[in-house]
């Protein structure tokens, strides 16, 4: 299964992407996570990514699709995955979906996290004190400046994915509001109507 998950930060893609990758057994492929692991072991890619990153910024389309086209090469990845991330733009869905169609793939849906974005900047602000009640580190990208700078990009970058993947027929709305339980329920009714 070959899965996109689209939505604002903040929309609760990460926790659904790891409930999708231990119930098919598909890898999660973030590419946020990706990149930020070239930051923590200081590749070339991963110097170039961080000043943008902790900025909150998005990182180029080079990067990026190099990463992702390298990665799902790998043997994890045979039987599907689950992209999480990418594409942020409408060059980004049209350049990977000449690299799926390159390697003889295609996408299963793209599930589009539908959220009211007036409670997102308290999602991410609940990410943050939790992750501190963890005593582990927060993102540098958690916090009201950066996060306000991603969802202007993902308004004006990411948004158009909608109505591009609308006319391929791929988009599959789920009402990200709802209960953490209840989106994985409707991502699992969505996913087996698309797969029967």
């Amino acid at each position: 299964m070959k899965l996109i998950l689209l939505g604002p930060p903040g929309a609760g893609k990460g926790t659904q992407a790891v409930r999708l990758s231990e119930k098919h057994g598909i890898p999660q492929l973030s590419t946020g996570d990706m990149l930020r692991a070239a930051v923590q072991a200081g590749t070339p890619v991963g110097l170039k990514a961080k000043a943008v990153m902790d900025s909150g910024g998005l990182v180029s389309d080079d990067i990026v699709v190099g990463i992702v086209a390298d990665r799902i090469e790998e043997k994890d990845a045979a039987n599907g995955f689950i992209l999480d991330g990418f594409p942020r733009t409408v060059a980004q869905a049209s350049a990977l979906d000449r690299m799926l169609s390159e390697k003889g793939l295609r996408l299963d849906a793209v599930i589009e996290f539908v959220v009211d974005e007036s409670v997102l900047l308290s999602r991410i602000e609940k990410r943050a004190a939790d992750t501190v009640a963890r005593g582990e580190k927060v993102r540098p990208d958690d916090n009201a400046e950066a996060f306000k700078t991603r969802l202007e990009a993902y308004r004006a970058q990411t948004a158009p994915l909608s109505d591009y993947y609308r006319k391929s027929g791929d988009l599959r709305p789920i009402d990200a509001m709802k209960s953490i339980d209840e989106v994985t329920r409707e991502i699992d009714t969505t996913l087996a109507a698309v797969s029967v």
